[in-house]
């Protein structure tokens, strides 16, 4: 890749690396599920009136913002919310990879391949020993098995995702992401002000917005604007322009800013059993990666050798 690019990446990496800690400290002024709520109508407003509608049924549209909008960001706010420390979400959280592989192969009858199955056998290994953490008290169990649903909710959306690549490519075109993550951000806000109201109640929401201070302002800019629309457009053009390949192995990168970040900025401390755990799921993610590459390597190695 260019040097342009790779810069490109290095920024998407810091954005959604740092994107964790900026959640925490949103949260510390902002319910979660207000915070929802502002995030997506900032970034659909006024964005909507200057971007075009994505080349996608309207379905797609509601689809993604229900699935990667909504479901993802209620339920990872609300684990942040509960006990879950930010850099572990950012490691949980990179479960939506085998979840994606999973009900790829349930819905589109995708193959799921040996390195699939024994980088989810790994990672499993690994999350096991970050939830054996909840006990210490650096961790809840409920905000664990939360993340795990917003990593579910991530997943589900990348197959609609997936139906929208197919569909545009199928009218000899390519799907615009900024595009459908800008429309996709019309569906969130209301059902989040929803919840916000039934849950957290007017008065809570009110006092927040009364009481809030740059802090909290600066983490929803961050959120919407840094994380959400520069972050997802960068992306897309990355993975338009260079091959998933290349591409993809780059977001091994984002936990790991997220845990020394969240450490760094946050001071929070980790069980030795939950580092060992984030590390053996990262070791899961990679096997599922490059896990067939390093077997065709591995083959052509024995080949020549012979």
């Amino acid at each position: 890749m260019p040097l342009k690019d790779w810069l490109a990446a290095l920024a998407v990496i810091t954005a959604w690396g740092l994107n964790f800690v900026v959640i925490k400290l949103g949260l510390s002024e902002v319910p979660p599920l207000l915070l929802g709520a502002l995030r997506f109508g900032l970034v659909a407003v006024p964005a909507v009136f200057f971007i075009r509608r994505p080349a996608v049924p309207w379905h797609i549209v509601v689809l993604y913002g229900l699935t990667i909008s909504l479901g993802q960001f209620v339920f990872l706010f609300v684990a942040m919310s509960v006990g879950m420390p930010a850099g572990l979400a950012s490691i949980v959280l990179q479960s939506q990879a085998f979840f994606t592989v999973l009900i790829a192969a349930i819905l589109m009858g995708e193959g799921v391949r040996w390195h699939n199955v024994l980088g989810m056998l790994v990672a499993a290994v690994g999350l096991g020993l970050i939830q054996a953490g909840a006990a210490s008290g650096t961790m809840t169990l409920t905000g664990f098995m939360l993340t795990l649903v917003a990593a579910l909710s991530w997943a589900t959306g990348n197959i609609v995702v997936k139906r929208a690549g197919n569909l545009a490519a199928k009218g000899a075109g390519q799907l615009d992401m900024l595009s459908l993550v800008v429309w996709g951000a019309l569906i969130p806000p209301l059902p989040f002000l929803g919840l916000s109201l039934y849950f957290e109640g007017a008065p809570a929401i009110v006092s927040s917005l009364h009481n809030i201070t740059y802090v909290g302002v600066l983490a929803v800019f961050y959120l919407a604007v840094v994380a959400t629309v520069v972050g997802y457009s960068l992306w897309g053009r990355l993975l338009a322009r260079h091959p998933a390949s290349k591409v993809a192995p780059l977001s091994l990168l984002i936990p790991v800013l997220g845990l020394l970040s969240s450490s760094w900025l946050l001071g929070e401390r980790l069980t030795m059993a939950q580092w060992l755990g984030g590390l053996v799921v990262m070791v899961g993610l990679a096997v599922n990666v490059f896990g067939q590459r390093l077997r065709s390597r591995l083959k052509a190695v024995r080949g020549v050798t012979r």
